[in-house]
C-alpha cells in the first residue's frame, strides 16, 4: 500500500467489501483505561495518538459513549469531556432513556 505524509493509505483490493483508502493503525485515538458499563451500553475515554493532525485543533482526550438502542440500531457519540459544545437540536430525535437491547444483530468492538 502507498501512504501519504498525512497517513492516508491507498491499497486497491479485489474484495469490494474492503475499503481501498484507510488510515494506518498509528492514526486516531486509543482506549485509555477501562470501558465502563452504562444502563444503555458503555462509555470509555479515548486519547489521541501522536500522529500528524489532519484538520488541526484536535481534542487530545474524548469520551466515547455507545448505546445498544435496539437489536438493529447502535448509537455512538464522541464528545469533549472537558468542554460542553453546542449540539444541534432536532425535534424528532430525543435522548435515549431505555436499557441496552439484547439479541443484537451486530457486534461492537472497542
Amino acid at each position: 500500500s502507498i501512504c501519504t505524509l498525512r497517513g492516508c493509505c491507498w491499497s486497491p483490493q479485489s474484495d469490494t467489501s474492503v475499503p481501498w483508502c484507510f488510515f494506518s493503525s498509528d492514526h486516531g485515538y486509543k482506549v485509555d483505561g477501562s470501558t465502563r458499563s452504562t444502563q444503555a451500553g458503555f462509555e470509555t475515554t479515548l486519547t489521541r495518538l501522536s500522529s500528524p493532525s489532519l484538520f488541526g485543533n484536535d481534542i487530545n482526550t474524548v469520551l466515547l459513549t455507545g448505546e445498544y438502542q435496539t437489536p438493529n440500531r447502535f448509537r455512538f457519540k464522541i464528545t469533549d469531556p472537558n468542554a460542553q459544545r453546542f449540539e444541534v437540536p432536532h425535534e424528532h430525535v430525543q435522548s435515549f432513556t431505555g436499557s441496552a437491547a439484547s439479541n443484537l444483530n451486530y457486534k461492537v468492538d472497542v
